[in-house]
This record gives structure tokens, sequence and C-alpha cells, in this order.
């Protein structure tokens, strides 16, 4: 049998572990005290959907076994927040240029910011996503005083204003909400999350 976990082969002794259930929830325990959690299994090669866990679980251990785990650690999460948080700092600051490089033709650099916080988001959000797995540390982040799901259905709307802003080309609009709107949301980010001024 074969256990590779984050791309790296471990050693594994078994004892009394008959299917691959019995050592996903020996491994299990293991990451749990490491506060670290399984975010994808392959048993020979297959993903292994929720739905079809149960099933999987019971197949029985033979030397052609393989097992492959994708682990997740709050250590990595914290990580990954750190870095969204610097990222969101730099946005913060750039997205005041947006409304003088709209009205000055400089439309490539606003549209480079605005990709770059579209990234953020949808980084931040899988990020957070990850981190429900661990209600704990989840349930400690607050941004601007709210949990990061209130946070998330405010800042949502802003961001939806500032998409529709920017179809309708109304520059004023884009420069409100990118000013007072989105970059002290993402300075609130940077602060919750350490993001370093």
């Amino acid at each position: 049998m074969e256990v590779v976990v984050n791309g790296n082969k471990i050693d594994i002794t078994i004892e009394s572990e008959k299917t691959v259930g019995d050592v996903l929830k020996g491994l299990e325990e293991e990451f749990a005290k490491n506060k670290a959690t399984t975010i994808r299994i392959l048993l020979n090669g297959t993903k292994i959907e929720a739905e079809a866990f149960e099933d999987a679980a019971k197949t029985p251990l033979s030397d052609s076994t393989k097992i492959e785990l994708t682990v997740i650690s709050v250590a990595e999460l914290t990580e990954s927040f750190a870095f969204e948080g610097k990222v969101a700092r730099e946005i913060a600051s750039s997205m005041e240029e947006i409304p003088v490089q709209l009205q000055s033709g400089k439309d490539k650099e606003a549209s480079s910011i605005i990709s770059r916080l579209a990234d953020l988001v949808d980084s931040f959000c899988k990020t957070a996503s990850l981190s429900s797995l661990f209600p704990d540390f989840y349930n400690k982040i607050t941004v601007d005083g709210k949990n990061l799901n209130d946070f998330f259905s405010d800042f949502s709307a802003i961001l939806a204003d500032f998409k529709q802003a920017l179809e309708d080309k109304d520059t004023v609009l884009i420069g409100d909400l990118a000013e007072y709107e989105i970059s002290p949301r993402l300075n609130a980010i940077a602060e919750a999350v350490g993001g370093d001024a």
C-alpha cells in the first residue's frame, strides 16, 4: 500500500487496519492533532467525491492500494490570509487612482487594478471557505467588526455596484465606490488577516 500526502510519500505501518476507511480515520486523527484536515482524496488515481466516500472507505486494503491526500492546515491558511492581506493593502492604495486613470485614457492600467481586485476576492473567498473547515479558527476572524459571512455579503453588494458602474462607464460612481467603499474594506481585510502596513 502507498500513501501520499500533499505529493510526498509517507511511511505508514499497517496494524489492525483492514479497509481504506480504517487508514483514513487514523490519518485524520493525526492531522487533527496538527490542526489540519483532508480536502481531497484520490483512491487508486480516482477522486473520491463526498457522496462516494462511504463505499470507497469499505474498499479492502491490498499491496496495490494507493491513497493520495491533499491536506490543508490552519498554519497554511494563516499564511494565505497574510499574503492576501498584503495584496489587499496594495490594491487599496491603487483603487484611488482608477477614476483619474479612466479620465486620462489609462484604461489599461485601471483594468489591471480591477483584474487584481477580482483575483484577490476570488482567492480570499477560497481561503475563507477552506478556513470554515476549522470552525474555531474561522469564527475568530472578524473584518471591520463583522464575521466573514456578514462582511462578504455586504462587500459583494458593493462589488456588484462597482461592476455595474464599470459597465455603464460611470467614472464618478466608479471613483466614489473605489475610494470610499472598496479601498477602506480592502484595508480592513488587511488589518484583520495581518497584511502588514
